[in-house]
This record gives C-alpha cells, sequence and structure tokens, in this order.
C-alpha cells in the first residue's frame, strides 16, 4: 500500500529502489549522494526481498559489477556524484554497446576535476552526449522534487529495460539533500529467474545448465558487421526521441518570454514566473524532464511565437547550446548560470531575465 513520508531525495532513492523490486545495488560513497547507500545499509532489503546491495571498492568496480548483474536480466542500478560518474563512464559506454538495461543515479556537484561537494549542473554535457566513448546515448531524466526522485526510478528501469540502454537519472545535490513530502507506492516482487528466461531469453545470461552459452559483449572485429550494429542502435535512438521526450510547460501558453531550466533550477525559474507575473511580464517556463531526448520540438514550437528565452543552468552554459539548436536563430537565447556550487536566487535570475530581455 502507499506510504506518506518526510524524506530527502537521496533516501527516496534508496526506499523507491527496494520497492520497486531492484535486485541489486553497487555502488561507492561520495558526496553530495552518499546517503543513498547509507540507507540502503540501514534498510537491509536483503533480508526482506532478497536485494543485493554492496558498497564496491570503486566506481569503477561498481559500474562494472552492473554489467554483470545486467547481463544476467536483473534490475540493477548504481549511485554517484560527478566525479564518480566520470569514472564510470568508460563501463557505461560498455554498457551500452553490450545494449544492457541498468540504472545511474548521478546526484551532480560542482566541478571540474573534484571540485565542490556544494550543488552544480555541469554535468550536462557528461550525461547527455555519451560520456564515454563512441556513438552511443542513454535516457536521461532530470528530476525537480523528492517526489520525482522516488517516482522516476521505477520509470527509468522501465525504460532501460524496454529499450535495452542504461539510463540516467540526473539530479543535483539541492534535490538529493532536501526533505519533502513524498508518497512511496507499494512493494512490487523481484522477477524469477523463469520471468527472466521467458521475457529476455535472447539475451539474458542465466548460468541453468541445458540453455547453452550465451556471450554479451560490445566487441565486434568486423567493420562491416560493426558499422551495421551502430546503425541499429542508431535506430534505436530514433525511436526513443519519437516516444519518451517529457517535458513540463508552466504558464507558456500567452508568454512573450520563456525560461528553461531543469532540476532545482527549475524550482527557482516559477518563483520568478511568479514574480515577473505580478509585474506584469508575460513569462513563461518550459521544464525539461527528459534530457535526452531533449524536447526540441516543443523548444522549436515556443520559439515561434515568443521574444526570447533565457536558458538558467548551474553552470556556464551548456543546455543553452540545445535552446539555441532548437530555436535555429529565430528568436534570440541568453543564459544565466552561477558555478563553483552556488546556487541562483529567484532575484538573480529576474534582475538577468530583466537585464538581457525586459527593459530593451
Amino acid at each position: 500500500m502507499e506510504e506518506i513520508r518526510l524524506m530527502k531525495g537521496n533516501e527516496v532513492i534508496a526506499e523507491a529502489a527496494v520497492r520497486c523490486g531492484c535486485d541489486g545495488y553497487f555502488g561507492y560513497p561520495i558526496t553530495p549522494q552518499s546517503e543513498v547507500l547509507e540507507t540502503l545499509m540501514e534498510l537491509k532489503p536483503w533480508e526482506t526481498t532478497g536485494m543485493v546491495v554492496l558498497q564496491a571498492e570503486s566506481e569503477i568496480a561498481s559500474i562494472n559489477m552492473l554489467y554483470g548483474g545486467a547481463a544476467s536480466g536483473k534490475r540493477v542500478m548504481t549511485s554517484s556524484s560527478s566525479p564518480g560518474i566520470s569514472l564510470m563512464s568508460e563501463g557505461i559506454s560498455y554498457l551500452a554497446g553490450a545494449e544492457l538495461p541498468c540504472v545511474i543515479v548521478n546526484v551532480s556537484r560542482g566541478g571540474p576535476g573534484l571540485g565542490t561537494i556544494q550543488p552544480g549542473q555541469a554535468d550536462y554535457f557528461q550525461a547527455t552526449k555519451g560520456g564515454g566513448h563512441g556513438d552511443y546515448n542513454m535516457i536521461v531524466l532530470a528530476p525537480f522534487s523528492v517526489q520525482e526522485m522516488n517516482d522516476f526510478l521505477a520509470l527509468s528501469f522501465d525504460l532501460a529495460f524496454q529499450y535495452r540502454t542504461p539510463v540516467m537519472i540526473l539530479s543535483d545535490g539541492v534535490i538529493g539533500q532536501m526533505m519533502e513530502k513524498v508518497t512511496l507506492g507499494p512493494q512490487q516482487p523481484r522477477r524469477t529467474d523463469e520471468y527472466i528466461l521467458k521475457h529476455y531469453g535472447s539475451w539474458a545470461v542465466t548460468g541453468k545448465k541445458g540453455r547453452g552459452r550465451n556471450i554479451v559483449t560490445s566487441v565486434e572485429l568486423d567493420p562491416a558487421r560493426h558499422e551495421l550494429f551502430n546503425l541499429r542502435l542508431q535506430e534505436k535512438y530514433r525511436r526513443i526521441r519519437e516516444s519518451e521526450v517529457r517535458y513540463e510547460q508552466i504558464h507558456c501558453e500567452d508568454a512573450d518570454h520563456v525560461l528553461v531550466a531543469y532540476g532545482s533550477s527549475a524550482r527557482i525559474g516559477e518563483k520568478v514566473v511568479e514574480m515577473a507575473r505580478v509585474d506584469g511580464y508575460k513569462v513563461g517556463l518550459l521544464r525539461p524532464i527528459t534530457l535526452w531526448p531533449f524536447p526540441m520540438e516543443a523548444v522549436g514550437a515556443l520559439s515561434r511565437r515568443v521574444k526570447g528565452m533565457l536558458s538558467v543552468e548551474m553552470s556556464s552554459g551548456q543546455m543553452v547550446e540545445d535552446v539555441r539548436l532548437a530555436c535555429e536563430g529565430r528568436i534570440p537565447v541568453g543564459h544565466y548560470g552561477r558555478m563553483g556550487g552556488i546556487v541562483h536566487s529567484p532575484s538573480d535570475v529576474y534582475n538577468a531575465l530583466k537585464e538581457q530581455f525586459l527593459q530593451k
């Protein structure tokens, strides 16, 4: 049955993992997401659902453990923060190349390098442009509330298995550390080996005798066959772009100017829209929920009737490149961002909006 609690975003990731029937979590502590592993250790799901929870020796080890678990058809996941995701990038590319489903949670912080333990949104390129080597993408979901941290976990597993691809939940230190009321779903059963064989027998390694040998790999030494494989991947990504774009529009129906923001920046953007409307300015907010696939058509449609857009990010400007691509030069597109772990205030963003657009 459903349950309502007051929880941190990181805590609810752990709770949702258990409740959605996750088979295994393999991770390594790093601020600001360490509560995910800590909460799982407190929950002890190995005693109730049989879920494996393991602190690996490193981020590199944890992502490769996901490869093994996913190859067995299991629901496996990890979580980390920005530098840890960098260490996982090679393994993520392997998972994409082997078409293995898994969930990766990134509670991002400021960089580059070790940077700061404070919130950041400068992992946009890393998440949406692949991050690792080769021509691949992964679905990227950007929650802006603790409730969405809960809801997106089960959704991520569904998408990962539907398309046989890694899925990333790209959160940030604000959402991960803040506390809000959240409605938790009922406990879902873990899937049996028989279920896995029936639904995923063509690729999942089960180790059962008499089933033959199934090698899961991303290696292909024949150039022609490798190109055909990559073309098939690109066709899959085309289907994802057609079917899985998610976004929210707030007061965009009559807007003259639109903010584009995700995650905690979108929460701030909601307040900016409210402030601007009180002052008589018709401002709206478009919140991408999937950062990949990015809502190019929705942004493009707005650019045909509004006067300008402002991309708001806790970075020097990354998502703004996709906003400009979607707008195709039809309108001016500005950027406002803070770095170093500094979270912008609604007044900061509103002043930038007025300076770049409203007072001209």
